[in-house]
């Protein structure tokens, strides 16, 4: 059975056969799982009250590492997004009892943000679940196949200049 990508790629075959279209075949499939992932991925992290960005700051601190705690611009050089985005994201989670906003000890201009015993027990809990739920997305795969996905797909974000953050100052 075809996938809807095959349907377009037929259809553009017939339509303009003078146009290469073999790389919809890829990004037109890379672009539809992540629409698919991104809603599914929504609706499981709903059910613990989160919203995608949430679980991000959740997620991020506490892999940063006991206290748990970032500053603002440190939080920042590890997202890709702004910082009124970051804002608002930890304005939420404040409300919700999962971070704390702190002034930092060593630089009162900066404010640090940091889990609560609440959003660190949170995390905690998510997480296993959360690769079980991320494996299940990927069933149609065996591991050998998962293992050579990764390192393409990591090749290609490296292409585009995606590499890791420095390592936070101050974290």
């Amino acid at each position: 059975m075809a996938d809807a990508v095959a349907a377009m790629l037929e259809q553009w075959s017939r339509e303009r056969p003078d146009i290469d279209s073999w790389p919809i075949s890829v990004v037109g499939r890379i672009m539809r799982i992540s629409r698919m992932w991104d809603r599914e991925i929504k609706e499981f992290l709903a059910g613990y009250d989160l919203e995608p960005g949430e679980f991000d700051v959740l997620s991020t601190l506490r892999r940063s590492g006991a206290p748990y705690a970032m500053s603002a611009g440190a939080f920042l050089k590890t997202s890709l997004v702004t910082t009124g985005a970051i804002t608002l994201r930890v304005d939420r989670m404040h409300e919700k009892g999962l971070v704390t906003r702190t002034r930092d000890e060593s630089d009162r201009r900066s404010v640090k943000i940091r889990l609560t015993e609440r959003g660190l027990e949170l995390v905690d809990l998510i997480l296993p679940v959360r690769a079980a739920y991320d494996a299940r997305l990927l069933r149609a795969l065996g591991p050998d196949d998962c293992r050579h996905l990764a390192a393409t797909l990591a090749t290609l974000l490296e292409s585009y200049g995606d590499t890791p953050a420095p390592p936070a100052a101050g974290k």
